[in-house]
């Protein structure tokens, strides 16, 4: 296993962050710091970087039950102040070329028994102070990534059905399995991989859609989107031209909808794990654009504390297309982790939008909405898609193009 482990670190360093000799290696940053049981993935990821000519490799230690004591009985205003100078320190890091690594893990039951409006008190501070850093990464104005590694508390969860000392091991291997990362070449995998993904993101901006059409039981929605917009897969760019993978493992192609352009209702296929709540049967109705009707059969409460953020968590931000081939939907079974369940099924993102028309990452934010595109401080992906899911394409000619056919993709490229 050791072995493969440090492929996987490599993957992280090589792939995910492409880290370029001479520039800062970050692990863990803002909410996302390092966890104890990380010692020694971390360990892997401080000589890989080493290696690959980091300047400097930082690494966030936190833990995740000072997170939750401090938000149950810690004073706010204290912890906004801590949180002033961690963006301080990541973002004059980002000034000087950094590029960013977490490794998101968290334990779905955390925030268990707190009042969902006390966590999302304390989250969203942190995310409004945060939001700067945040608003260039969705720019790409420097290079990060996400991936994972197990904790004991999350193996409990995926894997209760097997004894204690198994589930870790057991989580490892499916985290492998499903970031392509368990072959004898993981860094070659994913190069093939995503060269597949760019040719079907090329396939989708060629068509030129006017607006998605999507079917399936409990759900009936279109989705307009911007003339100008593109579609993206698993490999963007730094102004300086350097390649980098946000998402590891990611199965998607993705792209931005016309903020006030969607109608109709989706029903939601998996539930959604969202700070430490679990949140099932999601629906909800749309009227150009706006949510207006959000219910859930398990976690409501929840649900409701994410579409009543801000003005724009009523609106989406991200349209993601995933088929059933994927290796995270072949597992069968939920992570309680979004970068690992959102990569198991077509999904949808209530809140912040990433600029994917043609100019949109020069855009000043004041310029988003005239152009389209949704702000929010918060960005939630809930899956609606699976083997029932029919999409189709309305182009800008006319012309009627299918897109999924029972979850699959109904042409080959």
């Amino acid at each position: 296993m050791r072995d493969q482990l440090r492929k996987y670190a490599e993957l992280a360093v090589k792939v995910g962050v492409n880290l370029q000799p001479g520039q800062h290696l970050v692990i863990g940053y803002g909410i996302r710091q390092v966890l104890p049981e990380h010692v020694e993935f971390a360990r892997m990821l401080t000589e890989v970087g080493y290696e690959a000519g980091a300047k400097f490799v930082h690494v966030d230690w936190g833990d995740e039950w000072w997170v939750r004591e401090t938000i149950l009985r810690g004073d706010l205003e204290t912890f906004k102040s801590r949180a002033r100078h961690q963006v301080e320190w990541v973002q004059r890091l980002a000034d000087e070329g950094a590029v960013y690594l977490a490794l998101p893990a968290t334990d779905p039951d955390l925030f268990a028994g707190i009042d969902p409006k006390q966590v999302t008190a304390f989250l969203n501070a942190q995310a409004e102070i945060f939001r700067p850093f945040n608003d260039k990464r969705t720019n790409d104005e420097y290079a990060w990534s996400l991936m994972s590694a197990p904790t004991q508390a999350w193996a409990d969860k995926v894997f209760p059905e097997l004894p204690p000392e198994h589930r870790l091991d057991a989580l490892w291997n499916d985290i492998l399995i499903c970031s392509r990362a368990d072959g004898p070449d993981p860094v070659g995998a994913w190069r093939e991989h995503l060269e597949n993904l760019k040719k079907r993101a090329q396939w989708l901006t060629d068509l030129r859609i006017h607006r998605l059409h999507y079917r399936a039981p409990g759900t009936n929605l279109t989705v307009e989107l911007p003339e100008t917009h593109y579609w993206a897969a698993a490999s963007n760019q730094t102004p300086q031209g350097v390649a980098f993978v946000a998402n590891i493992p990611t199965e998607e192609v993705y792209t931005v909808p016309l903020r006030e352009g969607v109608e109709g209702t989706v029903s939601s296929t998996m539930p959604l794990n969202h700070n430490g709540s679990l949140i099932e049967g999601i629906r909800l109705r749309f009227e150009k654009g706006k949510i207006v009707e959000a219910t859930a059969d398990r976690g409501e409460n929840a649900l409701r504390h994410i579409v009543e953020t801000d003005e724009g968590s009523r609106y989406l931000g991200e349209i993601s297309l995933v088929p059933v081939d994927s290796p995270i939907f072949q597992r069968g079974r939920l992570f309680y982790n979004t970068l690992f369940d959102e990569n198991a099924s077509c999904h949808l993102a209530i809140g912040n939008a990433y600029p994917l028309i043609e100019g949109g990452h020069d855009l000043d934010r004041a310029a988003w909405r005239a152009a389209g595109l949704n702000q929010s401080l918060v960005h939630v992906d809930f899956m609606v898609g699976s083997d029932q899911m029919d999409i189709d394409a309305e182009t800008r000619s006319g012309e009627t193009v299918p897109i999924f056919r029972s979850g699959r993709w109904a042409e080959s490229v």
